[in-house]
């Protein structure tokens, strides 16, 4: 098994785990990335997800607490329009999103959990959405063919994808030509202790893959996306008693010394309407 074979099922199993417990047990984790110490386990910390409350097709049960941002708030999805979202979860950005494409639109969620897929499944059956479906599916090697969809939105997934220039290349692939993405994501600009870059809880909460701002827009350019945004920007500060679990004392003070290196952000980009994707064949 090959490194990025080990991450990904790595990311599988925490993120099963997180489907398959109750939702105020994933509220208490860090970034929904599976269970803290005992001390921590009755405190909510939510510090990477911003809060769906007030968006239109907000669905509670759907809702896990697993994003670093509001990529469907931003994602200028108009009614009739086909929309994907990569790492669906338990659906609650395609359930936005169906709210915005209206009933002559379609919305079609990947993940690559199957425990999530189920659980997406049977919100979309409760609540009797015929154009939302969900697939199971490596973000890699996406399940949907090319210049399929109007709009692409991922929240907090595109981090841990081990091959992130081949995502980026699929989710140009699989965008019409004119059509766009909107992604939130972690990214870094600046160092992060070794301690927690190589713990798989902070690397399934979006921490610990995260790589630097620069690198990650370079990526986007690179897959052939025109006309990038920066659509929000916030700092990701990671509490003490979080730390501690990772850290010492002294290496604590030492990451708090310095500004910080951890942001959400979400970007937005085109594939323009006539154009090729660097060593790929043209649109």
């Amino acid at each position: 098994m090959t490194k990025n074979d080990e991450i990904k099922e790595m990311v599988k199993q925490k993120y099963s785990e997180i489907a398959l417990q109750d939702q105020d047990t994933n509220a208490a984790s860090c970034c929904g990335s599976g269970p803290v110490s005992e001390s921590n386990k009755q405190e909510v910390y939510n510090i990477m997800s911003d809060e769906y409350e007030h968006l239109e097709g907000y669905t509670p049960d759907a809702d896990l607490k697993l994003g670093c941002g509001l990529p469907t708030e931003f994602a200028k999805i108009k009614p009739g329009d086909t929309v994907v979202d990569l790492g669906s979860g338990a659906g609650n950005d395609c359930f936005v999103a169906r709210h915005e494409t209206g009933i002559t639109g379609k919305v079609i969620g990947i993940d690559f959990t199957e425990a999530m897929v189920e659980k997406a499944r049977i919100n979309a059956d409760k609540m009797g959405f015929n154009n939302v479906e969900f697939r199971l599916g490596d973000i890699e090697n996406i399940p949907i063919a090319e210049n399929a969809a109007d709009v692409v939105v991922s929240n907090c997934v595109m981090n841990l994808v081990p091959d992130k220039p081949k995502a980026f290349a699929e989710v140009f692939r699989i965008l019409k030509a004119g059509g766009h993405f909107s992604i939130s994501d972690i990214v870094l600009t600046g160092d992060l202790p070794e301690k927690i870059k190589t713990a798989a809880e902070m690397y399934a909460g979006c921490v610990a893959s995260a790589i630097l701002k620069d690198d990650y827009l370079g990526m986007i350019e690179g897959a052939g996306f025109k006309n990038l945004v920066l659509q929000k920007q916030k700092p990701i500060i990671i509490p003490n008693d979080i730390l501690k679990d990772y850290l010492t004392e002294e290496e604590i003070t030492k990451y708090n010394e310095h500004k910080t290196v951890i942001y959400s952000i979400t970007v937005y980009g085109e594939k323009a309407g006539t154009c090729c994707a660097p060593a790929s064949n043209c649109c």
